[in-house]
């Protein structure tokens, strides 16, 4: 159903594609506020040196410049100028640190916007797109119960969706630095960022660029390769890598806290959650937990969710707001969803009832009932010309609208279902249609 964007990258929805991006983000929403998760809004733009202040990312960022000014090379190195964010945990780290005095900690936010990157455009890849985020950020220290309790509500969220199977892949930061410390490779940064490539370029090349680049031996990247091998349903992994035989403090700190995760997860979303000790998220602020979420059979699209644990992105002189989170690409999963018809939306447009015109002097009495009917929740139009009355209907289907209310001079009413054709009296201050057609819904295919 997705259309070719006449602009790359810039996707934009029919009606009937943005109730399906309404449905997924109204149900997300819904998922956050029952675990009690506010909603904020930050601005589009920070200063570049708020974003990249924890390191270059490996997407273009876009920077804002008046079409009137003098193009200055330079501008897009002063950490002043401003850029578009890249995502929504940068700005909310900056928001916490300014607004800590009004914020009752530990802070549990959810945010809906949309960020911009400079991606190469294919499906699931945008360069603006939506994405929707939930955090809980503490004041000093944050108890890593929240890693559990927010892979949970993702896990909870996920599945109110018309959506495949889906697994959530963790792992966990400190388990896999503890482990590359401890077979001898102090550039733990750099193997996470070789480890992260391990998909898309597979095992050989990642040895190849471990020892090229950061002077790793075969066995150190034999070593590192067999650790990111584990993947296991249930708490199995914590024998399976105390079997490597490498010993460390930080290693014992990340298998604990992996441990807690995937144990709770077998418990309360079953199938949901694997261990999957690959995963190393490229952004350099996670420190903990670490989570990429695919859709299964549709690996090649890429995380639709991911986030982790982040301890020292967000602090103000002595003074840290360490904060746990998960980010899903709503329009990744949108686009995904549209192109194999995953689900769809029952009608075009919202609304339910076309009130008709018997002549153009009756478009009074018809904004009348139109008002009844709106009163009581009933999305309703006004035919614009008092045509035939199949004109009229033909109208109606076109735009998708179930029903057609017709008023003779007489007053009486009646309305007719165009896709059976059953027409009846109706009273506009009491008839209701069924609560199927009462609102567009979005159904999973079958």
């Amino acid at each position: 159903m997705a259309r070719t964007a006449s602009l790359s990258g810039f996707p934009e929805w029919l009606p009937e594609e943005r109730l399906v991006e309404l449905y997924v983000l109204d149900t997300l929403r819904r998922t956050f506020e029952l675990h009690g998760f506010s909603s904020i809004e930050t601005r589009a733009v920070e200063t570049v040196g708020q974003l990249l202040r924890k390191g270059e990312i490996d997407k273009e960022v876009y920077g804002l410049s008046r079409l009137q000014d003098d193009e200055d090379t330079a501008a897009k190195f002063d950490p002043h100028a401003l850029a578009l964010h890249f995502d929504l945990t940068v700005p909310f780290a900056r928001y916490v640190v300014e607004n800590a005095g009004y914020l009752a900690f530990p802070f549990r936010r959810y945010q809906i916007q949309k960020v911009w990157r400079g991606e190469r455009p294919q499906e699931g890849r945008a360069r603006e797109f939506t994405q929707a985020d939930i955090d809980v950020v503490g004041d000093g220290e944050l108890p890593f119960r929240y890693d559990v309790e927010i892979a949970l509500v993702i896990a909870e969220a996920l599945n109110a969706l018309p959506i495949p199977d889906f697994l959530l892949r963790i792992n966990n930061r400190k388990l896999a630095e503890g482990f590359y410390t401890g077979i001898g490779l102090t550039d733990t940064a750099g193997v996470l960022r070789s480890i992260d490539k391990l998909e898309k370029v597979g095992p050989a090349k990642v040895a190849e660029l471990l020892k090229e680049e950061l002077g790793a031996t075969d066995d150190q990247a034999q070593a590192a390769l067999k650790l990111a091998s584990i993947r296991t349903q249930d708490t199995s992994f914590v024998e399976q890598v105390r079997a490597l035989g490498v010993t460390n403090e930080l290693l014992e700190e990340g298998l604990n806290e992996l441990e807690q995760v995937i144990a709770a997860a077998v418990q309360h979303a079953p199938g949901r959650v694997v261990a999957d000790l690959s995963i190393a998220r490229g952004l350099d602020y996670y420190t903990g937990t670490v989570v990429e979420t695919v859709l299964v059979g549709h690996e090649q699209l890429g995380s639709i969710c991911s986030g982790g644990r982040y301890d020292a992105l967000a602090s103000k002189g002595n003074r840290k707001f360490p904060g746990v989170g998960l980010s899903i690409g709503v329009t990744r999963l949108v686009s995904r969803i549209l192109s194999q018809d995953l689900a769809k939306a029952t009608r075009s447009v919202p609304t339910a009832v076309l009130v008709t015109l018997n002549n153009d002097d009756s478009w009074g009495a018809a904004q009348d009932v139109a008002a009844q009917l709106r009163g009581r929740g009933i999305a309703t139009e006004v035919a614009a010309k008092a045509e035939k009355f199949g004109k009229q209907i033909k109208f109606a289907d076109r735009r998708g609208i179930p029903f057609v209310w017709f008023t003779d001079d007489d007053g009486k009413h009646q309305v007719k279902d165009i896709r059976t054709g059953e027409q009846y009296d109706a009273d506009p201050d009491a008839w209701m249609p069924s609560e199927e057609d009462l609102h567009v819904r979005v159904t999973a295919a079958r």
